[in-house]
């Protein structure tokens, strides 16, 4: 959703509900439904990129050597260091996780982060920082 489908969803909120305002409060009462209807907006978009750049089975994918392995001692053994390290990488706050997993493992860059996650690359960069002092 970009900025004129908010506003006009704003707009189509305040028609909806104009009778129950008083003009005396109006600019107050508009700018409290922006505000809160962009709030959800974020707050829906933040769920979406967390959903869709979470960790899950093509993990194992991204973060595995493609060199073939005909060894099962060496298959389970990277099957269990996999799966420690996505139960580690599950602790980490949901921020950190987030800049984490797209730039470890799904291999973006900083601007395509910060373009992602809608935050300053500088905000990316110390994340990621702070993210593999935690591991």
């Amino acid at each position: 959703m970009d900025a004129e489908d908010a506003a006009q969803e704003v707009m189509i909120r305040i028609w909806s509900n104009i009778d129950k305002f008083s003009m005396l409060s109006a600019k107050a009462w508009i700018m409290r439904t922006t505000h809160n209807h962009c709030i959800d907006v974020l707050r829906k978009r933040k769920s979406t990129i967390h959903k869709e750049y979470g960790i899950d089975e093509s993990f194992e994918e991204n973060f595995e050597d493609k060199t073939e392995r005909n060894d099962p001692y060496l298959n389970t053994h990277i099957k269990m260091i996999t799966s420690k390290v996505k139960e580690i990488i599950q602790l980490l706050p949901e921020n950190l996780k987030s800049v984490f997993v797209l730039y470890e493992i799904e291999g973006l860059k900083y601007k395509e982060i910060s373009k992602t996650l809608d935050m300053p690359i500088n905000t990316v960069k110390v994340y990621l920082l702070r993210a593999r002092k935690k591991l």
